[in-house]
């Protein structure tokens, strides 16, 4: 499967915790990526500073769904289930 144009769930929905260029702290979860295009393309796909996490993340009919609300809604309910208990 490829990537639907112009969606770039997987580059907002998620948090990412290691450092991608221009956010040294990686970022929160809902929070767009700085290295997303205008159209939603990532700069530094394939690039050796493309963090491992977004390297490993694939497009999936389960995770992408019919639409980007779609793949939002997957990807940000798998970021709350996975998130550690707040106590």
């Amino acid at each position: 499967m490829f990537c639907r144009p112009g969606c770039g769930a997987c580059c907002t929905a998620p948090s990412i915790s290691s450092a991608i260029p221009g956010m040294p702290n990686g970022k929160p979860a809902g929070v767009r990526c700085v290295q997303l295009d205008a159209t939603n393309r990532c700069r530094i796909f394939g690039q050796p500073e493309r963090p491992s996490v977004c390297a490993s993340l694939q497009p999936s009919a389960e995770m992408c769904g019919d639409s980007q609300r779609d793949a939002m809604r997957w990807i940000a309910e798998l970021e709350l289930a996975s998130a550690p208990a707040h106590q």
